[in-house]
């Protein structure tokens, strides 16, 4: 359960950001949740478990960026529980044998439950991994993974667009799931590359409102993440 937490919101913590407070990964219990935060102020992760025993008014604390890789490696290394003691400036996390204690980075989260949207009505349901290749090879016509790529949604269809002024451009049509209003919108290639990564089931479904409103993206296999763009 803890690798969970943290493979799905690491990738979305910010590298060397001014705003300090940002190159970490929030953990915190809310109510009966346990829970994980992650962004960079261009996309943002959320996953969370049922709290175990224990964990109630416990403080929420930004764990820094090289803590969470190093627990994330002790983590592949066994198997077993993991304990997890938290003050307003520590973390400490047990693995069997192994123990890790960091300081914790001094600052306020953002209140990032504002930034996941409540109102997107549209719904796109796609399939994963054909969607994913599909946005690899057209920004491939790009030298950077970093590209915009042009979503262009149809009736169940989605037209995947890169321009390069110098290359000329990339185009691929994939089947999707749905039936609502055309419309376009653009992402980071490599910030739709990264969320396809951490889906676990077989389709995405990614929440709409309009092209310049962020994205809701969800995974039916794993209803305690979300993930915003």
């Amino acid at each position: 359960t803890m690798k969970r937490l943290i493979e799905a919101t690491q990738f979305s913590m910010a590298h060397q950001d001014v705003r300090y407070y940002l190159n970490g990964m929030l953990f915190e219990t809310e109510g009966s949740e346990l829970r994980t935060v992650a962004t960079d102020g261009h996309r943002l992760a959320l996953a969370e478990t049922p709290a175990p025993e224990g964990a109630a008014g416990g403080p929420g604390v930004i764990v820094p960026r090289k803590t969470v890789d190093q627990v994330r490696r002790l983590l592949d290394d066994g198997a077993g529980p993991v304990a997890v003691q938290v003050s307003a400036q520590k973390i400490r996390f047990e693995f069997g044998q192994a123990s890790l204690t960091s300081k914790v980075i001094d600052g306020a989260f953002p209140d990032y439950m504002r930034v996941i949207p409540k109102g997107n009505d549209k719904q796109a349901d796609i399939d994963n991994s054909v969607f994913a290749s599909a946005v690899d090879r057209v920004a491939t016509i790009s030298a950077e993974k970093s590209r915009s790529v042009k979503l262009a949604f149809d009736l169940d269809r989605v037209t995947l667009t890169v321009r390069n002024m110098e290359a000329g451009q990339g185009v691929e049509e994939v089947e999707i799931g749905y039936s609502e209003e055309p419309f376009e919108i653009g992402f980071n290639a490599r910030y739709l590359l990264d969320v396809a990564g951490q889906i676990t089931g077989e389709t995405a479904h990614f929440k709409f409102a309009d092209p310049a409103s962020p994205t809701l993206v969800l995974d039916p296999g794993d209803p305690g993440v979300q993930y915003v763009l």
